[in-house]
């Protein structure tokens, strides 16, 4: 019995304690954030402008903002692309006539993971910029360019996939039908 209140007030637990409190104090401000989009992502640009202005005035670190663009193109295709992808399912995933049930867009990498992969993953870089191992020399104009082609090419690739598929991975304001808003049971199949 003596030994369960020993425990309580050992170092590892109060660390334990300090720990968790620490983790749902951070969650709730996530959570908090969530139905902020347009401020979140200005948050994240300005996170990407201080990063870019880091590596401006260093001028340096171009391995790790290759790695830091792949990744982003990594997470964008994920982005992109739905939940279920329809090469691999054996039925038809999203409607293709008017008369086919409605099944809305799911994305493989929710709007909210997105951005918060993206800031995470600017401010290890901008982290990683006080570190000089992480400067390694290189010719960064043929990163620049073999990032573009890979982009190119990546982003041709998940084009013809969507036109094949027909999905379009974006709603842009309320759908209408002959001029009038659609009714409530019928709403875009791109909402997230």
């Amino acid at each position: 019995m003596d030994g369960g209140a020993a425990d309580d007030h050992s170092p590892e637990a109060a660390i334990s304690r300090w720990k968790f409190a620490v983790s749902r104090q951070y969650q709730h401000m996530l959570d908090k954030t969530t139905p902020h989009v347009l401020r979140r992502w200005i948050g994240c640009l300005v996170v990407a402008a201080v990063y870019v202005l880091r590596v401006y005035l260093v001028q340096g670190f171009y391995i790790v903002s290759y790695a830091l663009g792949i990744y982003i193109l990594n997470l964008l295709i994920g982005f992109l692309s739905p939940q279920v992808d329809p090469e691999i399912h054996d039925g038809p995933t999203l409607p293709t006539r008017g008369s086919d049930e409605f099944r809305p867009f799911v994305r493989r990498l929710p709007e909210f993971k997105f951005w918060y992969s993206i800031t995470k993953a600017f401010c290890i870089a901008f982290v990683m910029t006080f570190f000089s191992a992480f400067d390694v020399p290189v010719f960064w104009p043929i990163l620049l360019f073999y990032w573009v082609v890979l982009f190119t090419l990546t982003m041709r690739r998940q084009i013809s996939h969507m036109i094949k598929y027909k999905y379009v991975p974006f709603s842009f304001g309320k759908q209408r039908y002959n001029g009038k808003r659609a009714p409530a049971e019928s709403t875009s199949p791109t909402v997230d």
